[in-house]
This record gives C-alpha cells, structure tokens and sequence, in this order.
C-alpha cells in the first residue's frame, strides 16, 4: 500500500540530512501536504520542498515534534521485519559491552527506534511506548521480541507523561509470561531486585551503572549517604562494595522496603537505615543532628524537566548539594548527579564550586560520569545526552 507524502518547507530538509531524526510541525508545507490530513501514528513519505525522498517517518499531527524519520531508504517502513533488524542491532551493542542480559535494550532515536526504550532483566523485557507512531507497532515490537528472544515475560509500561501529550492513554499490561513482584537483576556485579510494575519508569535506572562502579571504589570502611535513593541503586551498591552502613532516604517508603530488600539479598540489611522522607527536609535535621557521612550520593529526579524551569530548577540543585556538602566530613566524597538534559553540565560543575566556595570548603572533581553504553549518543541529537555526574573531593578551605 502507497504511503501519502509529507513535503517539507525550503530548507526545512537541511536538519535531516545533517543527522537529526525530527520534523518540526513549522516545518512541513501546510499548503500542499495539510498535517491534518494524517491520522495519528501514520507512516509517511517525506519530501523535501524540490520534492527529493527523504525517507520514512510516523506522524502525529497534533504535536509540535510532529514526524520522527523511521528510515532514510523509502523501502523500509516500520514494521516486524524492520524491528527486528534494529533490534538486533542494538542487541550486539549490548552484547559487546556487558556480560549480563541486564541493560536498556534499546534506547529510542539513539537506536533509530524513536519513541521505543525496552529494559531488559535476563529474560524479562519491559516496553515503554512514548509515541502514537509506536503505538501503532506495538504488536510488532512483541512479536519482534519473541522473533529474537524467548523472553520469560514481556511487560508495557506505557504510563510515561509523553504519552499524554501524544494523545495517548497510559496502561500497564503484563502480555506475556508471569512477572515477578520484584524482578531479579544483576549489576557491576550485584544482584538486585525491581519492582517493574510499581515502580519508577521501567523499574530500574541503569544509565548510571558506570559511575555506581566508580563509586564502589571509594566505599569500602565508609558511612554512606544515599539521597533521592529510589530503591537503593547506588546505596545498595555500596553496601556490597563494603560500606561499613548506609543510609538510603527516600520519599517512598515502598521504595525504601525494596531497597532494604535489596540489602538483604547482598547478606547487608544489618548496615542498611532507611529514612523515609523529603530529602530537603531529612538533611535538615541531619543537619541540626550534626551527622556527618564519608561519602554522600545526590541522585535527584530531573529538577528541570522543561527549558523554562532552568532558574528554578538550579536553585533546587544548589540548595541540596550545600546540604549535601554540610553534612561532610572534612575530607569527604560528594557524588552529584543530573538526569536534567537542560542542566548543562558546565552548570553543575559551578554550582558545585560556587557551594564549596560559600562554605569554605575547596572541591575537588576526580571523576565525571556520563550514560552507560545502553544509552548512546544519537550525535545530531543533544537530547539524548542528558546524564552527568561528578565525584568531588570536598576538603577545608586553604
């Protein structure tokens, strides 16, 4: 079946043939191809304004990234077949760098997959669907599973708050197999459990598996700090790598009971304290308390989820990083970590200094941490770099 074509602006083509992957609602021609022509999730042949074939993208006319190419070769369209070629793709990424089937599988644009992430725990794979031309593939992507694996179970967690701006209601379905309540997972080394139906997201976070692995090199004897802790993906990890005890605070006192599961499972539950509450609020009494840790983990949900949130956003990292640095010891370790794409790392660095600074305190940055490897870079596509984290020395000023 022909696909109707989309024909872009003059110029418009310009970011496309540089790299990019979107197509911008003010840059398509209304004129000659009126986006509300096409139905939500419709596949399209985009033109540039001279009428050369760009390639294949999916369309969702009432949103302003309105076009997500799927290929530049007009052969290929999204479907079982192409999945499953990208998928493998991915795979043998994967498969390269980690000896565990523990990782993001796919990583959307970044394996030209756009608006597909799928975590994968050994056999069980988790399914997030952010847009309307991915959900119109959604029996593809199981299919394409079960095509290259012999998955255990596979779950959608299509609950994300893209969806609702894609027009898009949000559900949570186990399609295949039975899940456990808490999922088995390994990393650097440390078996872990994720609650992949109740939880944040997928369930887990593993884009910071490289600088967790930095962290345990400085742990071992410590008293440890997990701020923002989740289910314990750095205190957890710390307590495996021989923290002499670990303090995980977390709003969520679900969270909290899976973290000190995961302590259990690690024969460290009697070095794990759970404090459930704001983590402004605890550090404050932390404070008050004259409580002092060896090494302090800031891992803090996006503080800046949109451009215009910058100002306040970097207000908030600066307030917990200063508490984080009070409540030190003289030479202690300070890990400060950003999921914000909008914070610019530079950003981090100075609010970093400028709290030593006002403390008196001199940092030193000895590590910096980027994404795993599950998470590459799309390089015409700054998005997808969006995670930082620094390890800083903070001693007595001189």
């Amino acid at each position: 079946m022909s696909l109707n074509t989309l024909i872009l602006n003059s110029g418009a083509d310009r970011r496309l043939r540089a790299g990019h992957v979107w197509i911008y609602s003010n840059e398509v021609d209304n004129k000659r191809s009126p986006l509300k022509q096409f139905a939500p999730g419709e596949q399209v042949l985009v033109e540039s304004s001279q009428g050369k074939a760009m390639g294949i993208a999916y369309i969702n006319p009432n949103t302003l990234i309105c076009g997500r190419m799927i290929s530049r070769d007009t052969r290929y369209r999204l479907d079982r077949s192409l999945l499953v070629h990208r998928i493998n793709i991915a795979l043998s990424l994967r498969e390269a760098c980690f000896d565990k089937p523990c990782y993001r599988l796919v990583f959307g644009d970044s394996d030209a997959l756009p608006g597909l992430v799928i975590d994968r725990f050994f056999d069980v794979f988790v399914v997030q669907i952010s847009t309307a031309g991915m959900e119109a593939a959604v029996d593809e992507v199981v299919a394409a599973l079960n095509k290259i694996f012999t998955p255990q179970a596979i779950v959608l967690r299509c609950d994300g708050k893209m969806r609702t701006t894609e027009g898009l209601e949000s559900y949570i379905e186990v399609v295949q197999g039975e899940v456990p309540e808490l999922c088995p997972l390994e990393e650097n080394g440390v078996p872990l459990l994720a609650p992949i139906l109740t939880g944040q997201k997928t369930g887990w976070f593993y884009d910071h598996r490289d600088s967790r692995a930095e962290m345990q090199r400085h742990v071992q004897g410590k008293r440890v700090l997990d701020l923002f802790s989740y289910v314990g993906g750095w205190g957890v990890q710390a307590l495996a790598a021989g923290a002499d005890e670990v303090t995980c605070v977390d709003a969520s006192e679900t969270a909290l009971e899976v973290a000190l599961e995961n302590a259990r499972i690690n024969n460290a539950d009697d070095r794990f304290v759970g404090l459930k509450g704001d983590a402004f609020d605890t550090c404050k009494v932390l404070i008050q308390e004259q409580e002092r840790f060896d090494v302090i983990v800031v891992d803090p949900p996006a503080f800046i989820a949109r451009r215009k949130d910058i100002k306040n956003g970097e207000r908030a990292y600066a307030r917990i990083n200063n508490m984080a640095m009070r409540l030190l010891k003289k030479d202690g370790i300070l890990i400060s970590a950003s999921c914000s794409m909008h914070l610019e790392r530079a950003s981090l660095i100075d609010i970093i200094r400028s709290n030593a600074r006002e403390l008196d305190r001199t940092a030193q940055i000895f590590h910096q941490g980027h994404q795993g490897a599950d998470h590459p870079v799309h390089p015409a596509i700054p998005e997808t770099d969006y995670l930082k984290s620094f390890s800083v020395r903070v001693l007595p000023g001189s």
